[in-house]
């Protein structure tokens, strides 16, 4: 995936937010809080980085071309860094990206969610 194709995906994704923050990194944001960022890494192959479940945290976390993401998982927080060519392909990828903006959604509250229209949207219930 290219930084194009991610943040053409990220923004597809309701009521996101684009920032470029941290060095120049694509940040996207549900209702203020990040799901996904585009960069922020040594700059030899795009890097994806996003939240998950612990489950997948666990699961990802030694893949090859994926890492505990720099920062976020030494904080103990369930982030994964896609990094390299033997990554996730496309489609996986975007699967997490979604997963990862429905799981900071349902963080926020719910009033916040309806004002942002998600409350209908059947991804995202408590």
């Amino acid at each position: 995936m290219t930084y194009d194709e991610f943040n053409a995906f990220c923004r597809s994704l309701p009521a996101t937010t684009h920032v470029v923050q941290w060095g120049g990194s694509d940040v996207w944001k549900v209702g203020g809080k990040v799901f996904a960022i585009g960069g922020w890494d040594d700059g030899a192959e795009p890097a994806f980085t996003f939240k998950v479940s612990k489950l997948a945290f666990e699961m990802l976390r030694e893949q090859p071309g994926l890492r505990p993401a720099p920062y976020m998982a030494s904080r103990g927080m369930t982030w994964i860094q896609h990094h390299g060519a033997q990554g996730l392909p496309d489609d996986d990828l975007k699967a997490y990206l979604a997963e990862s903006h429905r799981i900071v959604a349902l963080g926020l509250s719910r009033r916040r969610r309806r004002e942002l229209g998600l409350e209908a949207d059947e991804g995202v219930r408590r």
